[in-house]
């Protein structure tokens, strides 16, 4: 797999984090076609942040599928494919986090899902790079508003 988290993480800019770093250890994936880490230190200022544990897991999970599908034939007639099957990788980051203070942790997820078409690796590469580097810069050039709104409800 291509996707291989380095340690630590250099986080992104969020209101009341300064200079964010996370390292992290190799962890086991709750599935065999994924890689997982576990964040076990932090760096920068994150007054209040705390790193996993069992009750409060902080986990970075990448998937992909188990069995890859490709494209089926066209039609003779019409020469359409009329079922095109996609592939689905997923990143999903789990943080445990207080819903009220002397409750016990829940857990948060975020999940990014990246369904590929079939046949669109070998017949339009450029294009799904281009997808990609379009929504992960638009979450990195968003990181502290997602914050903001996530914690304020405003957008």
């Amino acid at each position: 797999m291509a996707v291989t988290l380095t340690s630590p993480i250099t986080g992104l800019a969020q209101t009341g984090l300064t200079s964010p770093t996370y390292t992290h250890v190799a962890d086991t994936a709750p599935d065999s076609n994924g890689r997982q880490v576990a964040v076990t230190a932090l760096g920068g200022t994150q007054t209040g942040v705390i790193t996993h544990s069992v009750a409060a897991p902080f986990t970075l999970t990448v998937v992909r599928p188990k069995v890859f599908k490709s494209l089926g034939k066209a039609n003779p007639v019409t020469g359409l494919i009329s079922n095109v099957p996609k592939n689905v990788y997923k990143f999903i980051t789990r943080k445990g986090v207080s819903p009220l203070a002397g409750q016990p942790y829940s857990t948060m997820l975020i999940t990014t899902i990246i369904e590929v078409p079939a046949g669109a690796d070998l017949a339009d590469a450029a294009n799904v790079r281009a997808a990609l580097s379009a929504h992960f810069g638009s979450l990195s050039q968003q990181s502290a508003g997602f914050g903001d709104t996530s914690v304020t409800g405003i957008m």
